[in-house]
């Protein structure tokens, strides 16, 4: 180049060789950086590939494939499990409601009692153990989602409004 030719562009040269000085300088920079982010990078992948080989590998990756199919069925079968569990709770007995009362007055305690018996669906069944000095009678009235088709003796019927939740 000419020096005449330097003198024409707008912009002073030392400003242009600065500034190509600095952005020299800001790629010097950028390599650096990718350099060592490539090394860290290498040495992670040297610690993970660290005693294996493509065999390996293979081996792993097929080990946790049958550790999932494993798993899956293990998951199937707890939620078999549980609908059997679920099914079977809703059949079997649970509200209670207990009343305890003298049936003859002079007895001496109140040895008698009513009791119910409901599961999900308030069918079951009203026991009632009357005791006199004579022995002890026990008579059982069934229940069907609530109702009865026999009148409740009024223990009974607290009995089972009890277990219906009615009262305590």
């Amino acid at each position: 180049m000419d020096n005449s030719m330097l003198t024409q562009l707008p912009v002073d040269p030392a400003f242009l060789i600065l500034g190509l000085a600095v952005l020299t300088i800001l790629l010097m920079i950028i390599v650096i950086i990718c350099l060592i982010q490539m090394r860290k990078l290498y040495r992670r992948y040297d610690y993970f590939m660290r005693g294996k080989d493509a065999e390996t590998l293979e081996e792993i990756i097929m080990d946790q494939m049958e550790d999932i199919s494993e798993l899956k069925a293990e998951d199937r079968a707890n939620k078999d499990s549980l609908r059997n569990t679920n099914k079977n709770y809703r059949s079997a007995f649970q509200k209670f409601g207990l009343v305890k009362y003298n049936a003859f007055k002079g007895m001496g305690g109140n040895l008698s009692f009513a009791m119910a018996m409901l599961d999900y669906t308030n069918t079951g069944f009203v026991l009632n153990s009357v005791h006199s000095r004579e022995g002890c009678y026990v008579y059982i009235k069934e229940v069907d989602r609530g109702e009865t088709d026999v009148l409740l003796g009024s223990e009974e019927k607290d009995a089972l409004e009890m277990a219906l939740g009615y009262h305590s």
